[in-house]
């Protein structure tokens, strides 16, 4: 059996506005974007170089949605960005005005900083040793 994770949802308050962060700021690539109708929009992004799993880009539908825009994991670190060069990515996401919450990290595990989007979310950017 083989299985992969597709995709996994970010809710956002509106499609345009996540695509430029994701393809602008962090150079992500667009999949698809899909009319659905109704002002729904099928838009699946990924990190430049991936082969994995897609970010569904989903604007936010009721009072419900729009209140876990930015924190749809509590609070904590939810979203992982591996990168094969931390310090060329952590430079260039600054330099696009991307805040981090902190300055690197050097842990057992790799080079590490929290970052977050421009809706809340924490995000690490990660290199692994």
């Amino acid at each position: 059996m083989k299985q992969n994770l597709h995709a996994v949802t970010l809710v956002v308050p509106d499609y345009n506005d996540a695509l430029a962060f994701y393809t602008e700021r962090l150079g992500f690539q667009l999949l698809k974007d899909i009319d659905l109708g109704g002002g729904k929009r099928w838009v699946l992004i990924t990190p430049p170089g991936s082969d994995g799993g897609g970010l569904l880009l989903a604007k936010a539908d009721g009072p419900e949605q729009r209140a876990a825009i930015g924190n749809q994991t509590g609070g904590r670190v939810g979203f992982f960005l591996q990168t094969d060069d931390f310090q060329r990515d952590y430079t260039q996401m600054r330099a696009n005005g991307v805040h981090f919450e902190e300055t690197p990290r050097f842990e057992s595990y790799g080079t590490v900083a929290v970052w977050r989007d421009p809706y809340g979310n924490r995000w690490d950017l990660i290199q692994f040793t």
